[in-house]
């Protein structure tokens, strides 16, 4: 039985939780019950005074139902952490005659680079009926092949990759892709 409006709810957490497990679940909660920012800061409006309403105001604004998954939504925020330009979320790849190629989770044009995020359930239950992990890795090679065509660098990262966090380490990778 749902008690709180996901508003509420999204607005409460944003008010006690660390900033990146806000996001999460702000990120997660836009996504599925189609709020928006306004709507989020239209109900933390309802209560300006309550504790922790400037960190709740902080971690919405950064709130974005582009971020598919928790991966993503962490990701979003150690880029931010490491000063590092914000990305294009969701981001659509043409050819040079406007053909499609990929749509990728982080892009950053103006640096030539394109950032995907990976989990394991990407090659498992997340497979498309009728496909193996197999095909999959091998459309995946073919994709990115394509995206490197068009003199864009790959980034991938995974679980593992996300901890430990160093602000440098993310920095560092993007200076190494911009060579």
């Amino acid at each position: 039985m749902r008690v709180l409006s996901p508003a509420r709810t999204v607005v409460d957490l944003a008010r006690t939780l660390p900033f990146e497990e806000a996001v999460v679940v702000g990120d997660a909660a836009m996504r599925e019950y189609r709020l928006g920012t306004t709507d989020l800061l239209e109900f933390l409006d309802y209560w300006p005074r309550r504790p922790g309403a400037a960190k709740a105001r902080r971690a919405i604004m950064f709130m974005d139902a582009r971020s598919e998954s928790p991966g993503e939504s962490r990701s979003r925020v150690r880029m931010h952490v490491a000063g590092l330009p914000a990305p294009k979320l969701q981001h659509v790849v043409t050819d040079t005659q406007s053909n499609f190629l990929a749509r990728v989770d982080f892009a950053l044009p103006e640096l030539g680079i394109i950032g995907e995020f990976d989990g394991r359930a990407k090659y498992g239950r997340l497979l498309r009926p009728g496909t193996t992990p197999a095909q999959a890795v091998y459309e995946e090679k073919l994709r990115e092949d394509a995206l490197r065509a068009q003199n864009l660098q790959v980034l991938r990262w995974t679980w593992p990759d996300l901890h430990p966090f160093t602000p440098t380490r993310w920095r560092n990778a993007i200076t190494r892709a911009t060579r």
